[in-house]
């Protein structure tokens, strides 16, 4: 996920790393705040992969800076990233999701009808897992944990109607 947030915060110019970080937190801070740790190594994948290149320059003070800036290789690595298959883990999976979505108008019509596709199917099944586990008499919950899951099933729901609003603009667009 971290590689999609650097590839599309650089889409249109380039940034310091630390630039890229407060792009990536104003962008996406909502869903994700990776730390400096997190964002150098992957800044280092992705020019060793060809996805990003360097310019150093020297600045009045005389410290280097070194900006990084998106190749066509790079543009291409983010589609494909961005329809890769999302993460079975219903933690990670609606803050990607939205991340994803986020950056879906560098999609043509027919990849982000794959990518609608994709998500809608997974919240459709988390949906369905939240709502088997509510109705599951054999298994006792508690007050709190049947409140957590009903919202939970709202969420999935709420999410669900966003992404078929989103199918719907796109079949009008195409």
């Amino acid at each position: 996920m971290l590689e999609i947030l650097i590839l599309y915060s650089i889409m249109n110019r380039e940034f310091t790393m630390y630039a890229i970080q407060k792009e990536i937190e104003k962008g996406f801070g909502v869903f994700s705040r990776p730390s400096f740790g997190a964002i150098k190594p992957a800044l280092q994948r992705l020019e060793y992969n060809g996805f990003i290149s360097t310019r150093k320059m020297m600045s009045d003070g005389g410290k280097l800076s070194v900006y990084y800036s998106i190749t066509k290789s790079g543009v291409s690595e983010l589609k494909r990233l961005l329809l890769e298959e999302i993460s079975d883990n219903p933690l990670q999976f609606l803050s990607n999701a939205k991340i994803r979505l986020s950056c879906a108008e560098l999609l043509d019509c027919e990849q982000k009808k794959e990518l609608f596709f994709l998500l809608k199917a997974k919240a459709f099944d988390f949906k369905n897992s939240a709502e088997n586990i509510l109705n599951d008499e054999y298994t006792h919950k508690s007050f709190y944990q049947k409140i957590l899951l009903d919202n939970t099933i709202c969420e999935y729901a709420n999410f669900i109607t966003i992404i078929e609003g989103f199918e719907k603009d796109n079949a009008r667009n195409s």
